[in-house]
């Protein structure tokens, strides 16, 4: 385990399919697996440009800048995020980050894959008949291509740029909720599905939705400032939770 994130478990008890009509999901680091491929880019830009700041750390220095940039209003586009915390970072650190170096972390959202159980699970619970939405602090483009080389399809989708504003901000969920009460589904009946618990567990809290935190192991974006997230359920992996599901 890494050093200073809890074990993952899987703590389902009391948890039933039949009390849910849909399931929402925080996406990236829920279903796509983003923080190597940024952990990667990260660390061959900082190694060309000197900085020994590596792994875990790096990426909590990353998602300590990336967060006030997420709370500006009007807010900014999600690429224009990614720019202006590698520019942050870079400053931070000491080093440079040239022009080409921006516009290709730019464009990272697009291409991170999904975990390994990802697809299967989510074809798993659209055969058991839920509704599946999406809620992502992302914008349209960069969400739709890496759904298209994924191979997923959500039945409700809001992003960042749709909605003007970034998770924990509560019109990613208030949007969901009406698009899927449109389709008859009451909050009641909805169960959302998260790895962070700063951007969704603490909102879904709020809302008095019911929730389950993904816990996937070694994962480290969405842990800190969350010191009031209560999920209902925990379970380390998608898998873990279809399975029980499909077995209640």
């Amino acid at each position: 385990m890494t050093a200073g994130l809890a074990p993952a478990t899987l703590r389902l008890e009391g948890l039933r399919r039949a009390d849910f009509d849909a399931l929402s999901f925080d996406v990236y680091g829920t279903i796509l697996d983003w923080e190597p491929e940024i952990v990667r880019f990260l660390d061959r830009f900082l190694l060309r440009e000197g900085s020994p700041l590596r792994g875990r750390d790096l990426l909590l220095s990353y998602d300590r800048l990336r967060q006030p940039l997420q709370a500006r209003r009007p807010a900014l586009p999600y690429p224009e995020v990614l720019r202006e915390t590698l520019a942050a970072l870079a400053a931070e650190t000491g080093v440079t980050a040239r022009p080409g170096d921006l516009e290709e972390f730019a464009g990272i959202a697009a291409t991170h894959h999904p975990f390994p159980d990802s697809v299967a699970a989510l074809a798993e619970f659209r055969g058991m008949g839920l509704t599946l939405a999406a809620l992502s602090n992302i914008d349209e483009a960069s969400f739709a291509r890496a759904m298209q080389a994924a191979g997923i399809r959500f039945d409700v989708v809001v992003t960042a740029e749709r909605v003007g504003a970034y998770k924990p901000d509560l019109p990613h969920f208030r949007t969901a909720l009406d698009d899927l009460a449109q389709r008859g589904i009451p909050a009641s009946r909805v169960l959302h599905v998260a790895q962070s618990r700063r951007a969704d567990i603490v909102p879904a809290n709020a809302l008095g939705l019911t929730c389950v935190w993904i816990n996937r192991p070694g994962h480290v974006f969405g842990r800190s400032g969350a010191e009031t997230a209560h999920p209902d359920y925990e379970a380390p992996s998608l898998a873990a939770l279809a399975g029980h599901l499909s077995a209640t």
